[in-house]
């Protein structure tokens, strides 16, 4: 993956490139993405944004993990005895079939509690960090213990799971073959396990992975104008670029519902006390994102439509209501970088369908 700095300008602006009375000139569109994508359009982005160009799933390094280890963690993954109920695994809110998130608006754990965020997908997940929507682990070690001593979704009590799992079955015999004889269940292992199995999580080749490769006609004439969408019209590179389809920054969207205690959530200034960051949450990877819905990090928007127009019209943004509010230092701001962008619906239909090829 390379950086777009220094690329020469297009002579044309990427973002009326092809553009025709009515609509789009698709026989030039696929003119233009028939070369090396170093030639594409080039990325309409905001002022100061320097995005990574697209990459195919093949880009990204392998994980280098022991795989009796990584087999261990998939075991652990799916057990619902991890959990203190035995009833709640890491596989009820993040499901394959889902890219490895959920489709519950938020998750149900211990004893039927609803969390306050949408379970995030852990396709890539390896190559992120920090973690979580709010950025609070900076490994996967670190992020596989949150959910398992966190009181609304497994709520084990953690000292005590080792010992639980060594009196379980094989597991005594399976962390041997993965650590070596005599190793014994601990949680250091248990949680390497978890994370090195994580790693291991890579998004499926997709018809768009085998476009990138040179295989032109493996997106139709609708997810075509989608990608050429994404890339200028609709701004999307500016957050969404790489392999991953993610600057791996934290941003505000508007959807923070400051001063509403049922909705409020802080994002990442929980984590760092930074006003600035008030209502931040980190950009999600957009690999199998058609199937991780409903989407946002308080999963507000259950359709994929619903969630392209709000972009269209740049978000909300909230604006102080009253004297005390304008002297509010922790008032969040929504992200700059966001702005409206005037797209038909037949261009979000088209970037709809971009997106459910990803």
């Amino acid at each position: 993956m390379t950086s777009m700095e220094g690329r020469a300008s297009d002579a044309v602006p990427a973002s009326i490139a092809c553009a025709a009375d009515k609509g789009w000139d698709m026989a030039c569109l696929r003119q233009r993405y028939a070369q090396p994508i170093a030639s594409w359009p080039r990325p309409q982005v905001a002022d100061g944004v320097a995005p990574q160009e697209m990459a195919p799933v093949s880009a990204l390094p392998p994980a280098q993990v022991p795989p009796q280890v990584a087999a261990l963690g998939q075991r652990l993954f799916n057990d619902p005895r991890l959990s203190r109920s035995n009833a709640v695994a890491c596989i009820s809110c993040h499901s394959p079939a889902h890219s490895f998130a959920d489709s519950k608006r938020t998750s149900v754990g211990h004893e039927g509690r609803l969390g306050q965020r949408n379970a995030p997908g852990l396709l890539g997940v390896g190559q992120l960090k920090p973690l979580f929507w709010d950025g609070r682990a900076n490994t996967l070690e670190e992020q596989a213990l949150g959910p398992l001593q966190h009181p609304d979704e497994m709520a084990m009590d953690v000292p005590a799971l080792a010992a639980k799992l060594a009196a379980l079955d094989d597991y005594p015999a399976q962390f041997d073959a993965a650590f070596g004889p005599g190793a014994g269940v601990t949680l250091p292992r248990i949680l390497t396990a978890l994370a090195d199995y994580q790693r291991t999580v890579l998004p499926p080749v997709t018809r768009f992975d085998t476009f990138l490769e040179g295989q032109r006609a493996d997106l139709n004439d609708r997810e075509l104008l989608g990608l050429h969408l994404f890339r200028t019209k609709a701004r999307c590179m500016t957050c969404h670029s790489g392999a991953l389809l993610t600057d791996q920054q934290f941003h505000n969207l508007g959807l923070t519902y400051y001063g509403r205690k049922k909705y409020e959530d802080l994002g990442r200034y929980v984590v760092t006390g930074k006003d600035e960051d008030v209502g931040k949450f980190r950009t999600p990877g957009l690999r199998g994102v058609a199937q991780s819905g409903p989407w946002m990090h308080n999963g507000l928007f259950p359709q994929m439509v619903g969630l392209l127009n709000m972009y269209n019209a740049g978000m909300s943004r909230p604006v102080p209501q009253n004297a005390q509010q304008a002297a509010d230092p922790k008032f969040p701001v929504t992200s700059p970088l966001l702005q409206r962008l005037q797209l038909t619906s037949d261009e979000i239909i088209a970037l709809k369908s971009f997106l459910e090829v990803l």
